[in-house]
Parts: C-alpha cells; sequence; structure tokens
C-alpha cells in the first residue's frame, strides 16, 4: 500500500512541475517497478506494453470512431440537428438552450467526443441565442453541460477505453449508456427550465416553426440517422464487431460529407491529421497509464483496499459513493481520460469484489467523468469555451454549470440508486 501511494505522490509531483500525465504517469510506472521487481523485468513489461497497444486489433476502434467523428463534423450535420431541435421545441422558454441540449445529444450519438461537441456546438449554438437575447450564463451553461453528453452515448470512445480496460463487453457498455443518456439530456432540459422560470429574461422564447417547415427539419437529420442505426444496429444484431462497425461508420461519415461536398483535399488531409493527432494522444495517455497500472498491480494496494473495506464493515453502497465523491473531487482538477485510466486500475478490482456489475460501474464512471468535464475550476468544456468565445469570461461561465452540476448530480444519485437504468437494455441484448 505505502509503495503506491508513494507512487501516486510521485505522479502527482510530476504534473505540479508541468510534465505531462502520460509521461508522468509512465515514469513513475517504470521506476516504481524497477525497484519492485527489477530493471530487466520493468523494462520487458513497458515495451511489451507499448507493442501490444499500438498493434492491439480491439483498440483501432479507437481511431476510427474518433474519424468517424471528425467526418461528421465536416459534413455540417450539427447545424442539422440544432435547426431540428429548434424547429420543434425553439418556441419555448429557454428553448434554444433546450435545442441545443438535444442537439448535443445527437451529435454526440456520432461523435463520442465531449470536447468536440461542445467546441462544435458552441459556433453552431452561441451565436443564435445570443441573437434572441439569452444571456452568456444561461447560454454557454447548456453548451458545456450538452457537451458532456458526447461521452455517455454511445458510440463513445471512454466507454470503449473503460471496456478495454476491464475486459468488459464493449456493445455491452455501449448500451448500458443509452437509457442513463436519455436520462441526462432530460435532466439537462430540466435545469433549463428551471433557470428560465426564475429569470424568464434568461432564455426569451423563439419564433413558433411552422409544421412543414418542422417536418423539412426532420429531413436534414437522415444521416445521423442512418450512421446511428448502420452503426449500433448492425453491432447489436450481430452482422459486425465493435471495430467493424466503427470502420463502416467511418467510411459512411466519409461518403456523407462527400455528398454534401464539404470535403475538399486540404479538408481531408486537416481531418485526417487530426484524428491522427488526436489518436497518438489518447494511445500515448493510454500506455502512460498501463504501465503505472502494472506497478500498481504488484503492490498490495488493490487487495489492501478490499481488507479495508472488511475491516471497517463498510456496506457496499457506502463504498459506492465514496469512489463516487473522489471521481468528483479528482475530476475538478484533472482531464477526464487521465482519471480514468489512473484509477480504473485501482478500484475495479474492489467493485467486483463487492459483486458490483461493471457496466452499472462504467455508467457511474462516465457519469462522474461528466461531471468533472463542466466542475471548476479545470473543466474541460469550461476552457474549450473559454478559448472558443474569449468575449465571455471564466466566472460568467461557472456561473452558467452551476445548475447543470447540480442536475448531473441528481442524476448520479438516481443511476446509483437505480441500477436497473443502467444493466437493463445490455441484459436484454447480451
Amino acid at each position: 500500500m505505502t509503495d503506491a501511494l508513494l507512487g501516486l505522490l510521485a505522479m502527482f509531483a510530476l504534473t505540479v512541475i508541468r510534465v505531462p500525465i502520460a509521461f508522468a504517469m509512465g515514469i513513475v510506472g517504470f521506476f516504481g517497478l524497477a525497484l519492485l521487481r527489477g530493471w530487466n523485468p520493468a523494462m520487458a513489461s513497458a515495451g511489451t506494453l507499448m507493442y501490444e497497444t499500438g498493434f492491439s486489433y480491439t483498440l483501432s476502434v479507437v481511431p476510427l470512431f474518433i474519424l468517424m467523428g471528425n467526418f461528421v463534423s465536416r459534413a455540417g450535420l450539427s447545424q442539422e440537428l440544432f435547426r431540428a431541435a429548434y424547429a420543434f421545441i425553439g418556441h419555448w422558454r429557454g428553448g434554444l438552450a433546450m435545442s441545443t441540449i438535444v442537439a448535443c445529444a445527437g451529435f454526440g450519438s456520432i461523435c463520442g467526443s465531449s470536447i468536440a461537441t461542445a467546441a462544435t456546438m458552441s459556433k453552431v449554438a452561441y451565436p443564435s441565442m445570443k441573437r434572441y437575447g439569452y444571456s452568456d450564463a444561461l447560454a454557454t451553461g447548456s453548451i458545456a453541460a450538452g457537451g458532456t453528453l458526447g461521452i455517455l452515448i454511445p458510440p463513445s470512445v471512454i466507454m470503449v477505453i473503460y471496456s478495454l480496460m476491464t475486459e468488459t463487453n464493449i456493445g455491452a457498455m455501449f448500451a448500458a449508456g443509452v437509457i442513463p443518456g436519455i436520462l441526462a439530456t432530460v435532466l439537462l432540459m430540466v435545469a433549463v427550465a428551471w433557470q428560465t422560470r426564475r429569470n424568464p429574461a434568461a432564455g426569451p422564447r423563439g419564433d413558433r416553426t411552422p409544421w412543414p417547415e418542422r417536418w423539412r427539419a426532420l429531413r436534414g437529420i437522415w444521416g445521423v440517422v442512418v450512421l446511428f442505426v448502420l452503426v449500433m444496429g448492425g453491432i447489436y444484431g450481430g452482422a459486425f464487431t465493435v471495430t467493424e462497425g466503427a470502420a463502416i461508420g467511418a467510411f459512411g461519415a466519409f461518403i456523407f460529407a462527400l455528398a454534401r461536398r464539404s470535403l475538399t483535399w486540404a479538408v481531408l488531409a486537416q481531418v485526417l491529421v487530426e484524428s491522427a493527432r488526436t489518436t497518438a494522444m489518447l494511445f500515448t495517455i493510454l500506455i502512460g497509464a498501463l504501465i503505472f497500472a502494472n506497478f500498481v498491480n504488484f503492490t498490495s494496494m488493490p487487495q489492501d483496499l478490499k481488507d479495508y473495506v472488511e475491516q471497517f464493515q463498510l456496506s457496499p453502497m457506502t463504498v459506492i459513493f465514496l469512489i463516487c465523491a473522489i471521481y468528483v473531487l479528482l475530476g475538478t482538477a484533472m482531464e477526464e481520460l487521465s482519471m480514468i485510466l489512473l484509477t480504473v486500475p485501482v478500484l475495479f478490482p474492489l467493485v467486483v469484489h463487492l459483486g458490483f456489475d461493471p457496466l452499472w460501474f462504467g455508467v457511474l464512471v462516465v457519469v462522474v467523468v461528466e461531471i468533472g468535464l463542466i466542475s471548476p475550476p479545470v473543466g474541460m468544456n469550461i476552457f474549450v469555451l473559454r478559448t472558443l468565445l474569449p468575449n465571455v469570461s471564466t466566472g460568467t461561465i461557472y456561473r452558467g454549470v452551476t445548475p447543470f452540476v447540480i442536475a448531473d448530480i441528481v442524476r448520479l444519485i438516481i443511476l446509483i440508486s437505480l441500477p436497473i437504468l443502467s444493466t437493463w437494455l445490455p441484459h436484454l441484448l447480451f
């Protein structure tokens, strides 16, 4: 236990002096394992992990989903989703903010990235909300919170990483996120309604759209529906594996972007370079985390955690609430992927030992990561909006996301209390 805690302290010390988290985890993991097992085993282990991670067939799903999301972004589907959502609920009080959240949910179903969803919708939705007189707090809060849906509604890169680390079925993990994703969308819309009820001027009503225009707006999102049904339907129907589904989705998104004449040779090069850069970043963090996890597994920390739970006679649900509290605190100071890669190897054996469903725990992990994405001071979605909307102060964005953080905490409590919301659909399908 002491060795693992010293390793954690050393890793945090390296991050404080601005060593990238991937290298901090890798350095501490390598030298920690060398001290425990010897230099030759440490070098052999690090080399094997790097080789197997880089050439893993299962991990090829990650760059394919990233590529699909980038093609979708270039095809302009985000504008179509926002337009369709606005056509139906834009005339409600706070309707534009609610439309943003619905559009984020739809975009997240084919993007899989929280940051990409928030960045895209800030360009699409924020100008419209400003034009109708929405407050900056409500506008930025709804975009930042809606963006978090990109990692919960399948396909999700975070869910893929969690599934690979815990040897959980990726398709089942995707299915586990469907109902919680719908619940999240509804609760975020309730948060908008609550804010506009308290201050109607924060989210004025938009123009009512005639029904013929609503149907025309729906026709604009057929690409999203086709891609989602093709990829997820094929996976759940057994027509192809998750990796094959990701490849088909990436190719379908490419064809769709090509058909909409949004791809030039220059844009194609940008998409490929951006996808490669994102993939390289994720794999670097993943390799560093695996080296660190290998070190932790050679310490007594996993077994010591189980012994402490039995010694203090903590109930299983108490342990889950404590784990969620730890995640929320870490989320205020760490990037989401690093947090998952750092903590899952330590906490997952304890969760399994207590008899909990790995799918349910995976959903809880994603939900607390979502809370971290919009929690001060280091919520990644907050920094994305601050960069893209320089005229909006950080304090305004903090005020805007606060009601949505509360809504997410309510959702977390519901999902902890009712595990069936996460487990019913995957157990039905698989």
